[in-house]
């Protein structure tokens, strides 16, 4: 084949096909699908050339989503093995079904929840993420520091809003942090539940993700996959608001944050405990690519349950309606 030939077959464009219709086929596009599964950009973008190369090879260049999703899973098992073959095709199972992916990730102040959280969105393809700060700003511009006064406060110096003598055995700024997340929980829940009822997935994140103050129960429409970030090493998590201070050119000041820094975690603790409690699960942030990785293994526990109960429930079902049969 001539060097002029060669050029023009490599030039020439997929397309995924469907019925008259037809849109380019992307390797970048499939490569940040393909991280849903765990795999690391790097690795799902060899994954995604290999996939059009072996397009280009067998001369495929209109292909159906069906075979298309075969061909990457071919490929997939092949290059990253049968684990990350069952992932994918559990991601686009969850996909065809009508329950959205909601992710609360929660923790107290300092501990990697945004990073942590937008890492998660950019691999799993969420657009729409949200922080409980910005639910309790909104609130702010509503209920006045005369009619609300703990959400006017942040998270760790609340105790400034309560109005009453708490005792000398509750620490106020606690009590005060429970009323605004009694308060916060509010607005959450509403921009939960349209997500829901959109069907569109989406990624909380904030401190206000308490176990116990979530109605995770009225959402059995949605996937919902609650975690709680934690540091526990008290140097290292004091280290995190040095970092934030020089990323944010000093927006976010390391001297307050030091000032309050027992306070921060005395929540911790507090958010451990609930979580604790309520079974819910709790990633110790050392490394963030490790936390992320943890993450989504935690998803895909969570589908494989899911899946598992839907199924238990489709045989009782069946059962039942045999039974009914036979009587």
């Amino acid at each position: 084949m001539s060097e002029k030939r060669i050029r023009a077959v490599h030039s020439r464009a997929i397309r995924i096909v469907s019925q008259s219709h037809g849109i380019p086929f992307s390797k970048g596009l499939l490569a940040q699908s393909l991280t849903a599964t765990g795999l690391p950009p790097d690795r799902a973008y060899q994954v995604a050339m290999s996939v059009e190369s072996r397009l280009r090879e067998e001369g495929v260049y209109d292909i159906g989503v069906v075979d298309l999703q075969e061909k990457v899973g071919g490929v997939l098992a092949e290059m990253e093995g049968p684990e990350y073959l069952r992932r994918y095709r559990k991601w686009h199972h969850l996909g065809q079904q009508d329950r959205p992916l909601i992710v609360l990730i929660g923790g107290a102040t300092g501990v990697g929840k945004s990073t942590i959280a937008s890492q998660i969105a950019n691999r799993l393809g969420i657009v729409r993420t949200i922080s409980t700060d910005a639910i309790r700003q909104v609130m702010r511009t509503f209920f006045s520091a005369a009619l609300m006064p703990a959400i006017h406060y942040s998270s760790f110096d609340a105790g400034a809003a309560i109005r009453v003598p708490v005792g000398k055995k509750l620490n106020p700024n606690l009590v005060a942090f429970v009323e605004q997340v009694e308060m916060v929980t509010v607005g959450v829940r509403a921009v939960v539940d349209r997500a829901i009822d959109e069907g569109t997935a989406m990624v909380v994140e904030g401190v206000h993700l308490v176990p116990g103050f979530i109605p995770m129960e009225d959402w059995e429409k949605a996937l919902v996959l609650h975690m709680i970030v934690a540091v526990k090493d008290t140097d290292l998590h004091r280290s995190h608001f040095l970092v934030r201070d020089r990323e944010t050119d000093g927006r976010r000041p390391f001297i307050r944050y030091l000032e309050h820094f027992d306070g921060i975690r005395r929540i911790q603790d507090f958010i451990l405990a609930r979580a604790e409690e309520e079974g819910t699960l709790v990633i110790d942030n050392v490394n963030v690519d490790d936390a992320v990785g943890l993450v989504v293994d935690a998803l895909y526990d969570l589908i494989a349950r899911q899946d598992s109960s839907l199924a238990g429930a489709a045989l009782v079902e069946a059962g039942e309606g045999g039974s009914n049969r036979r009587g």
